[in-house]
């Protein structure tokens, strides 16, 4: 059930390595770019009137070119693409600046922007593999340009700028871990049915919106499963109700087992479960869910010494034959789901006419 459970979180999420969700790092994207744009208008005009006219000319150059992107990005597929393309540039930039003849020495400062940006757009992995040489290469650039202190004092201010930008990345470093084991519990309590591990009624019809997109863009069948587990009450009544909860966890082990890693499930509610069978069509489906209500009644729950026997009943819904809305097919595999029901029980049917 569990390996189950972490392909439903994982699908159609964004990875933990690439740090924040999608929408805030197109977001935040947008807003450094017009930061980023503005200071280097800024700075090309203060460059201009120490008359050096190249370096002018390429910061208003790069600026104009960020005011496109930030104006791009919305429309933008690969945001990490554009993350890399952004930072590495700029990254050589300021490893450029710090080891230029003129360059002052506070231009070092700008170093302390690395570790906060990496790690905001690319996450605590992949930050911190570009973060940390970056800064190593600017803090060398700047033993190059300056040369080693020659007196104490000299040492102290170095250290002193050098600790600083490692404290930067370390207290960078930890705060993304807690960050990302945070954004992990809130979305697993937004999207995961806690007793079962697997996605809550609210996810599982984002997982079911997004396979009718999909469907519609390559034209690929997939069949929705609606799922009752029979006589649950009874199984309440006699047994009890932790009974009740290992009987509802021990179905998603059973579905676990025989499900495909392209496949959704999901709690929709009470005894009721759903499944999306991507990629697939009814006779597939038939095949598959068949296995699976066989290998529900085969093995037996074991509770407290007690074997409990269960069963589910199936209705079959293939888009986009039997609809081709959630609506259209929740009420096509309803429909065919209480047949099954009204039929006996541990049944599945497919088609209206079964």
């Amino acid at each position: 059930m569990q390996g189950l459970g972490d392909r439903i979180r994982a699908q159609g999420q964004p990875s933990e390595s690439c740090g924040l969700a999608a929408a805030d790092q197109r977001s935040l994207l947008r807003l450094i770019f017009l930061i980023t744009a503005g200071t280097l208008a800024f700075f090309s005009l203060l460059q201009a009137l120490e008359t050096r006219y190249l370096l002018a000319a390429g910061e208003i150059l790069t600026s104009l070119l960020l005011f496109w992107a930030a104006w791009q990005i919305a429309q933008a597929r690969n945001i990490t693409l554009w993350v890399y393309v952004y930072l590495i540039p700029l990254f050589c930039f300021l490893v450029y600046i710090v080891s230029m003849p003129e360059a002052s020495a506070s231009a070092f400062v700008w170093v302390y922007l690395v570790p906060i940006l990496s790690y905001l757009l690319l996450g605590r992995r992949a930050g911190f593999f570009l973060a940390a040489p970056v800064i190593t290469l600017t803090a060398l650039a700047y033993l190059w340009r300056f040369g080693f202190p020659a007196d104490p004092q000299g040492w102290i201010d170095v250290g002193n700028a050098m600790l600083c930008s490692l404290l930067v990345l370390v207290f960078v470093h930890l705060y993304e871990g807690r960050r990302a084991a945070a954004q992990r519990a809130l979305r697993n309590m937004a999207e995961i049915d806690a007793l079962t591990g697997v996605a809550n009624r609210g996810h599982f019809q984002a997982c079911l919106e997004r396979s009718i997109k999909e469907g519609t863009r390559t034209g690929s069948a997939f069949v929705l499963v609606v799922l009752d587990v029979d006589l649950f009450k009874e199984v309440n009544d006699r047994w009890g109700h932790d009974a009740g909860d290992a009987a509802l966890r021990h179905i998603c082990s059973c579905m676990a087992e025989r499900l495909r890693a392209t496949d959704y499930i999901g709690r929709l509610g009470g005894e009721e479960f759903g499944i999306v069978l991507s990629n697939t069509a009814t006779p597939a489906a038939v095949q598959l869910i068949d296995d699976l209500r066989n290998r529900i009644v085969d093995n037996h729950l074991q509770h407290e010494r007690h074997s409990i026997s269960l069963s589910a009943t199936f209705g079959l819904a293939e888009w986009p034959a039997d609809g081709d809305s959630v609506e259209t097919l929740y009420r096509s595999a309803d429909r065919r789901l209480y047949r099954g029901k009204a039929a006996g029980r541990n049944q599945l049917v497919s088609g209206d006419n079964a």
